[in-house]
């Protein structure tokens, strides 16, 4: 059995991996030259460092099993520490009352609880008009806090309003999470924890590239085969079968099955003529580039947290990650802080188009006015470009994005995974989770609906990676949502 996959990122690599071991041929194709996707790890002025923020957290044991096997002892369980750059204070995310109220003041603090008990009672959104993601955040929190802590950095990242961003982004990152239910926990009044109060996070010594540089290695060793900067035009199929692959190069592929993580909306415009539905579909469909701006600080001894997010308005910058907090294995002998700052952008923006020591000097002027790193000498800058990072869940996006997929749903021996290529707001677990469930449908004949993956609020099986393993029946814990 010969299967075809496009792009080596979390959900390709894995699909690759699992299949290989299974015992099919696998030949995975990499526009880039690395693996890894947005999880890659790269080294920088003689430390490594992650392309952004991503620590793994799972609750499902066939995520974390995989994991546990490619990754093995090689790891180390870091205390979360999250915080919120606002108004020059710092609050802990999620919200404890005592920081809060002392960061505010009593004053805005009462106006916050006002404004969420005034939600309680008489609240301002109902029927459709719960369908944006402010009247989600607001219902829940409050307009004060909806205000002050999840409009700007969401505006920031998705670079359109909240009441014309859909609620979906609330559903899949906030869940139920609420600012009762934060104040009970800061209590010690609620019987569990929230899935978004994540204590703790398994990470790799060598970065979370290196999960997906040994799945690659892997892959070969059983015989198959990762190919790096070998882009793929189009898929060949005949009367909505696939058989193939055509590279860029001219060069085509036969497969019995396709696997694809491309964007979305450039595999279907690959697959021929399309109806004027899906068509309007794909044009109507839109990602969020990212520009990741590396700091190396000369202080060893900045902030203590893995990343923040930046709610200023004033700042341009979304979030700062401080990689001297995740594992020392990082930095080793380095005396010094690299700091990644996080602008997010569309093609037509004037910043995407500015050059690198432009981005770098703008990054160093929002540092320092943070206060973050006092007058440490910043001994040098890199800046790292990601084109269509997150898939834009615009108000109304499911109507644009459903005949989109029922025409990719046609293709028998085609699946569509991964964050850009189910246009789903993935973390590295959801992509894990979809490349076993495509390589299960693919080995033994499986079923799964790979577009219900991360839809649900819940995982099926609770089990969580430990500082001795994998752990069953433990406390189910998710990751915080990013606002």
């Amino acid at each position: 059995m010969r299967v075809g996959i496009i792009g080596a990122g979390p959900a390709g690599i894995t699909a690759g991996y699992q299949l290989a071991k299974g015992g099919a041929h696998v030949e995975i194709f990499e526009a880039g030259p690395h693996v890894g996707g947005l999880s890659r790890t790269i080294e920088l002025w003689d430390q490594k460092v992650d392309l952004g923020p991503h620590r793994f957290f799972s609750d499902d044991a066939r995520v974390n099993n995989v994991w546990l096997d490619v990754v093995g002892s090689d790891y180390r369980m870091v205390d979360r520490l999250t915080r919120i750059l606002y108004q020059g204070r710092l609050f802990h995310y999620p919200l404890r009352p005592a920081n809060a109220l002392w960061n505010m003041g009593i004053g805005s603090a009462v106006r916050c609880m006002t404004s969420y008990f005034k939600e309680r009672i008489r609240p301002s959104y109902t029927g459709d008009q719960n369908a944006t993601f402010e009247s989600w955040v607001v219902g829940r929190f409050g307009r004060r806090l909806f205000e002050m802590f999840f409009k700007s950095y969401s505006e920031k990242l998705w670079g359109i309003p909240c009441d014309q961003l859909d609620a979906d982004f609330a559903a899949q990152r906030i869940k139920k999470f609420s600012l009762g239910e934060a104040i009970k926990a800061a209590l010690g009044l609620g019987a569990n924890k929230h899935k978004t109060l994540v204590d703790q996070f398994a990470y790799p010594t060598g970065g979370t590239g290196m999960v997906y540089e040994r799945m690659a290695q892997r892959v070969e060793a059983l015989g198959s085969a990762v190919h790096l900067q070998a882009p793929v035009r189009r898929i060949i199929h005949h009367n909505k079968q696939v058989h193939g692959l055509e590279l860029v190069d001219g060069r085509i592929e036969p497969f019995d099955h396709v696997i694809s993580t491309m964007p979305l909306t450039l595999l279907v415009q690959g697959l021929g003529d399309l109806p004027r539905e899906v068509q309007h579909g794909v044009e109507q469909l839109r990602f969020r580039n990212t520009i990741l701006v590396y700091l190396n600080v000369d202080d060893p001894n900045l902030f203590k947290d893995q990343w923040l997010y930046v709610h200023s308005p004033e700042l341009g910058m979304g979030r700062v990650t401080n990689f001297r907090n995740w594992a020392p294995d990082l930095y080793g002998e380095s005396k010094t802080s690299i700091l990644a700052l996080e602008f997010w952008c569309y093609d037509d923006d004037a910043i995407w188009k500015e050059d690198q020591v432009a981005l770098i000097e703008r990054a160093t002027r929002e540092i320092r006015a943070t206060g973050l790193v006092g007058d440490a000498p910043i001994v040098a800058g890199h800046v790292e470009r990601i084109k269509r990072c997150y898939p834009v869940y615009s108000q109304g996006y499911k109507q644009h994005l459903q005949p989109v997929i029922d025409h990719v749903r046609q293709f028998e021996n085609l699946q569509a995974i991964g964050r850009y290529g189910a246009f789903k707001y993935n973390n590295q677990d959801h992509s894990i989770l979809m490349g076993v469930l495509a390589a299960e449908n693919i080995l033994e004949g499986r079923g799964h609906d790979l577009w219900a993956v991360n839809t649900d609020t819940e995982y099926q099986e609770a089990a969580a990676i430990q500082k001795t393993g994998l752990e069953r029946g433990v406390e189910a814990k998710r990751e915080p949502v990013a606002v």
